[in-house]
């Protein structure tokens, strides 16, 4: 009589196993599917991530170009301007003092009109 009684519940145990494994199969299956599928679209956006760090890359590569070729033409602008400036002192040495004097005079006395004192209030 005992094996009767153990027959029907060692079958419900057996389905009960085939149904979670049929369940974890299926479940595997659809993860394989979902990686399948997500994999090209992850492939897709790295490859796009590549493609705009390249473009950045070639930006800061051309602003960086663009800098030195203005750095070196300021540079070469000051050497001209610094000659012409020894050119013009060497042929009016008399006017140049007496341009570097008046400048002088009116940066003094701007600093002295933009100070705070007593004094003047």
């Amino acid at each position: 009589m005992q094996a009767n009684i153990t027959a029907p519940g060692e079958a419900m145990g057996k389905t009960m196993t085939h149904r979670v494994d049929d369940a974890s199969n299926s479940m595997h299956h659809a993860i394989d599917r979902a990686s399948a599928a997500a994999g090209p679209a992850i492939d897709g956006l790295a490859a796009g991530a590549h493609q705009a760090t390249n473009r950045m890359a070639a930006t800061a590569n051309q602003a960086a170009t663009r800098l030195h070729s203005a750095n070196e033409q300021l540079q070469a602008a000051q050497s001209r301007l610094a000659q012409r400036s020894r050119n013009y002192v060497g042929q009016k040495p008399l006017t140049a003092l007496s341009i570097a004097a008046a400048a002088g005079f009116l940066l003094g006395m701007a600093l002295w009109l933009t100070q705070e004192t007593p004094d003047r209030h």
